[in-house]
């Protein structure tokens, strides 16, 4: 679409997530790096560690965090503590979902190159949308579909890697695809993850364990991130990381980030885009999610026809949404690098809410999904922005002098 107009939108489009410098992407190399192996950049600056522990709480947006403040006295102490110049916030990635943010934070690479791109994306060679969570198609292998290494299978064998989840994500193929290597360590309530975390950095000394919590993205799907239920989840998730500290060595590093933040969405500002004809005229497939949807057109290579949706979805959404073309999208680096095979399962046209809008399919999509009050996918900052509290474990000796005091 060259030569097309510049929508007004997109002139505030924010910059692409800082990959490379300070993404959700750069963790896990720079884990590897503060633990002296060799062949990774320590690009965020961590001070080296014989053990590195990274928490990952889904769904922990850096506004949400300094928002709710008064809901988390450790994490905020150890932020008010300082932590030089490590960086204290980084670009989750685009879109700001989990199943491109832990492919990025696994693999160390942008959605562009390691093809995870949403929540649901086009498979070209199979001709269909498919899921990238838990409805995962039988017919995508995982080891393909994402070929590069992870951080995890780069490290050098003398360093083992654990990581402590929910016990179904063992072997899933999102945990094949974006996290695969090291030894799973399954646990059902987080009390119980908290401790097994704890017990094996205890028994190795050196060791990169990720630890995975799940709880607040879930309470704010369903209940939304200004619900008691949500921040009672981040008490806890706060509660569960002060536990974790007070148990670990003081020479362990410890750090707490999250994949994505997260807005809510009233149910009227839940727009079913399926139910009006002149939106999906000559769109062949709809994909992604309702804050970041992908529109692949029946034929991607009309020009006339590309900017006839664009039009039509601009005049629609263009005051709540950036609407862009692939094009755009890649020239702006959303996507970092795109490989040629990932460019096939961007669609032609995206749509990146900047307002309070979700946007379904609901053709495709389950009913169930309409109720769902906490979204996330787009660029804005809450979505987008994701904290980093790093810091030295207490050591339970310090632990008890401090109760003490």
């Amino acid at each position: 679409m060259t030569g097309a107009p510049v929508p007004a939108a997109l002139e505030t489009l924010p910059a692409a997530p800082d990959y490379g410098r300070r993404s959700i992407a750069d963790v896990l190399p720079s884990c590897a790096a503060a633990l002296g192996a060799d062949g990774f950049e320590n690009r965020l600056g961590l001070p080296g560690a014989p053990r590195v522990c990274v928490v990952m709480v889904d769904g922990l947006g850096r506004s949400l965090l300094t928002q709710r403040a008064a809901h988390t006295p450790f994490l905020r102490g150890k932020l008010q503590a300082g932590q030089g110049n490590i960086p204290t916030t980084l670009d989750a990635a685009f879109p700001s979902t989990t199943a491109a943010s832990l492919a990025s934070f696994g693999t160390g690479l942008p959605p562009g190159q390691h093809g995870m791109v949403g929540y649901d994306v086009l498979a070209p060679h199979l001709g269909r949308v498919v899921n990238q969570l838990n409805g995962w198609d039988p017919a995508v292998d995982p080891d393909r579909w994402q070929p590069f290494p992870t951080v995890f299978e780069r490290l050098d064998p003398g360093i083992p890697v654990a990581t402590v989840s929910l016990p179904q994500f063992e072997g899933s193929p999102m945990t094949r695809a974006a996290l695969r290597g090291g030894r799973f360590i399954g646990a059902e309530t987080l009390h119980a993850r908290t401790t097994a975390a704890a017990a094996a950095l205890a028994a190795s000394p050196r060791m990169l364990l990720y630890f995975y919590l799940n709880e607040l993205d879930k309470a704010g799907h369903v209940a939304g991130c200004g619900s008691r239920a949500w921040e009672e989840a981040l008490e806890e998730v706060d509660a569960s990381i002060r536990r974790l500290d007070a148990q670990l060595s003081a020479n362990t590093l410890v750090l707490v980030t999250g994949d994505h933040g997260m807005v809510d969405v009233a149910e009227d500002h839940r727009v079913d885009f399926g139910a009006e004809p002149e939106l999906v005229e000559g769109i062949r497939f709809t994909a992604g999610e309702p804050r970041m949807v992908h529109l692949h057109l029946e034929d991607p290579a009309d020009d006339g026809a590309l900017r006839r949706v664009l039009e039509r979805w601009q005049e629609r959404f263009g005051k709540q949404a950036w609407v862009m073309t692939k094009g755009q999208a890649i020239e702006h680096g959303l996507f970092g690098d795109v490989r040629p095979e990932v460019q096939e399962r961007i669609g032609d046209i995206l749509v990146a809410p900047h307002g309070e809008l979700a946007l379904y399919d609901g053709r495709r999509v389950r009913p169930a999904a309409f109720s769902m009050v906490g979204q996330h996918g787009s660029l804005t900052k809450a979505e987008r922005l994701v904290p980093l509290v790093a810091f030295r474990a207490s050591g339970p000796a310090q632990s008890k002098r401090r109760r003490r005091g």
